[in-house]
């Protein structure tokens, strides 16, 4: 079963501490000399190699450079990018405001074909009506402390959840049946919300099952993730976004899918509980 997804980012970055603290021995160096010549404090060279301070990219050829081996700043610094693009926090993510970042992944939206998403939490993005949406980014926004353009950013979730409506796109998405329950928005916005899961069961793109509360399971509740296609794979935490693109990884995940939809129920057992949450709402 899945492993902790931050321990793969940490251990990214401490493969490419790993590389630069190479180059200094093979170059016969130790840390105060590697600083020296860099023009940094010793202490910088120090967290660098220890995988502490994630080094820039300007750092990362000075290094190299020092080492004289400037043949391999090109290939560790993408190797960093990497690793840094693994594990990105929501705030920073969201610096300036949430309307970017839905457009930055549209194109991922776009090229991917196959869509497995479990959602423990919230109704998945591409899921999600104007007024629900409109509940839960607000909330998000008011808690990060990040710009507040929900408006606009209400707007680009739903133009990039097109493609559920166009292209040749699949589905298969699986919900918590407690995520039926959450409100993260009004009554009338959350029956609106629950209508329209109703209405997207019938496209023949997609997929929704859901896990009952009291359904026997061979994986517990997890944290809320998309797999895009067997390419990528973005797991979503408290404090940041988490992308994983190693084979290894993405294959656990889908092994958890898989397994996660074993406890599921679709058709009309899955509108049975819609509509039982629906009820609730009084």
């Amino acid at each position: 079963m899945p492993t902790s997804p931050l321990s793969s980012a940490q251990a990214a970055r401490k493969a490419v501490a790993a590389r630069l603290q190479g180059l200094m021995k093979d170059a016969g160096l130790s840390g105060h000399e590697l600083a020296i010549r860099c023009g940094w404090h010793r202490a910088k060279s120090s967290r660098i190699a220890r995988g502490i301070t994630p080094p820039s990219d300007a750092d990362i050829r000075a290094w190299c450079i020092a080492c004289g081996a400037e043949d391999q700043a090109v290939d560790i610094i993408a190797a960093s990018r990497n690793a840094e693009s693994m594990y990105v926090e929501w705030k920073q993510i969201h610096k300036d405001g949430m309307r970017r970042v839905h457009e930055k992944t549209v194109p991922l939206y776009q090229r991917t074909r196959s869509f497995r998403v479990y959602a423990s939490n919230v109704m998945p993005g591409m899921l999600q009506t104007a007024g629900y949406a409109t509940g839960l980014l607000g909330t998000i926004t008011a808690f990060q402390g990040t710009p507040d353009d929900v408006a606009d950013a209400v707007k680009a979730r739903l133009d990039r959840s097109r493609v559920v409506r166009e292209g040749d796109h699949r589905f298969a998405l699986l919900l918590e049946e407690t995520v039926l329950y959450y409100r993260v928005c009004d009554d009338e916005a959350m029956g609106e919300q629950l209508d329209h899961l109703l209405t997207i069961m019938k496209r023949p793109n997609v997929s929704l099952g859901i896990i009952p509360r009291r359904a026997s399971r061979t994986v517990w509740p997890l944290e809320a993730f998309y797999a895009f296609d067997d390419q990528q794979v973005a797991v979503e935490t408290l404090t940041a976004e988490i992308n994983l693109t190693t084979p290894g990884e993405i294959r656990t995940y889908l092994r958890a899918f898989t397994e996660l939809s074993q406890s599921a129920v679709r058709g009309e057992p899955a509108r049975d509980l819609i509509r039982e949450a629906l009820t609730a709402l009084g």
